[in-house]
C-alpha cells in the first residue's frame, strides 16, 4: 500500500547518494533502505508513535535504530543541504549555495513525556517550556539549515549556532548576508558577523507604523515555519534529546523541498515566486 508521503523514483534518486553512502563501521545497508526513509517521512507527516508504524515499512525497530544512526551521525542535515542545492537549481538560481539567509525561531510547547535533558522555560516572561526551532531559508523560501536547542536559549546564542552549522555543512561558501529579527541585540550581530564573515542584518516590525506589512524578506522564514507545522511529529517537542528533535525538524524540512520540487521544476526558468515587496533590487535577486 502507497502513501502520500513515500518516495518517488525521482525523488529517491536524489537521497540515495546521502543515505546509501555506507558508515565506516559496521555492516553496508540493506535493500530495504528506501522503505525505512519512506516510514521515517510516514511518522513525521502523521506524528504517530514508533510502535504504530505500518507493517509495511518493516519491523518498526528497524526503521528506529537507523533513524538513531542518522541523527547522531549528521545524515539528515547533509541530506537537507544537498536536498536544498537541487531545489535552487531547479528555482532557477545561479548558484546552488545562497548568499543571504534569513534566520528565525520558533518556540515548540514541550509534551508531558518530553526529555528533561533540553526541555525548559523559554520565551516571553519564560512562560513556555518546551524547545525552540531555529529554521534558515534563502530568497527561495525553502529552508536550508534548521536546529533545535533548549527554550532558553537566547537568540544570539541560536544565531550563532546556525552559521556555524551552514559553514561545517559547506552552505555558507557564497554567504554575505543573514537578516535576523530583534531578538538578536546589535551588539551581538556585530560580534557575530566578525565571527563568521558575514553581515548580520537586524529586521522588524515598525511599532509606529499604522498599519501591519510584511518585513521584506524575513516574511520567507515566517511561512516556512507554518509550512513546517504541517508535519504533525512537530506538533509538540515529543523527543527526549535535542539531537532527536533536530533530525525530525530537519526530517520535515526534506518533505518540504520535496513537495515544493515539482512546482519549482514546472516555472520557467529564472523566476521565483514572490509578492508584491518581493524582490526588486538586483543585489537581493542575486542572492
Amino acid at each position: 500500500m502507497a502513501y502520500a508521503s513515500d518516495l518517488t523514483d525521482e525523488q529517491w534518486a536524489l537521497l540515495r547518494p546521502v543515505f546509501g553512502t555506507p558508515g565506516k563501521r559496521g555492516r553496508k545497508h540493506g535493500e530495504d533502505l528506501r522503505t525505512v526513509v519512506d516510514g521515517m517521512l510516514y511518522i513525521a507527516h502523521t506524528g504517530c508513535q514508533w510502535r504504530f508504524l505500518p507493517e509495511c515499512f518493516g519491523p518498526w525497530t528497524r526503521v528506529w535504530s537507523q533513524f538513531r544512526r542518522w541523527s547522531a551521525n549528521g545524515t539528515w542535515a547533509r541530506a537537507l543541504t544537498a536536498l536544498h542545492a537541487v531545489a535552487r537549481t531547479a528555482a532557477g538560481r545561479r548558484e546552488a549555495m545562497p548568499s543571504m539567509v534569513v534566520i528565525d525561531t520558533h518556540l515548540a510547547r514541550g509534551a508531558s513525556n518530553g526529555g528533561r535533558s533540553f526541555h525548559d522555560r523559554g520565551g516571553p516572561y519564560g512562560r513556555t517550556k518546551g524547545a525552540k526551532r531555529v529554521v534558515a531559508v534563502d530568497v527561495t523560501g525553502l529552508p536550508v539549515a534548521a536546529l533545535v536547542v533548549p527554550a532558553s536559549t537566547h537568540e544570539n546564542h541560536a544565531c550563532d549556532l546556525v552559521l556555524q552549522h551552514l559553514a561545517e555543512q559547506g552552505a555558507s561558501e557564497r554567504l554575505e548576508l543573514a537578516l535576523v529579527d530583534r531578538g538578536v541585540t546589535a551588539t551581538a550581530a556585530g560580534r557575530l558577523g566578525r565571527r563568521h564573515g558575514v553581515e548580520v542584518r537586524r529586521v522588524g516590525w515598525e511599532d509606529k507604523q499604522p498599519v501591519f506589512c510584511p518585513i521584506r524578506h524575513a516574511w520567507r522564514v515566517e511561512v516556512a515555519h507554518a509550512r513546517l507545522a504541517r508535519s504533525r511529529r512537530l506538533a509538540k517537542s515529543f523527543e527526549n534529546t535535542t539531537s532527536s528533535a533536530t533530525a525530525w525538524l530537519q526530517v520535515a524540512c526534506i518533505a518540504d523541498i520535496l513537495r515544493a520540487l515539482p512546482k519549482l521544476t514546472a516555472r520557467p526558468v529564472g523566476t521565483v515566486p514572490a509578492p508584491a515587496i518581493g524582490l526588486r533590487d538586483g543585489a537581493m535577486a542575486a542572492a
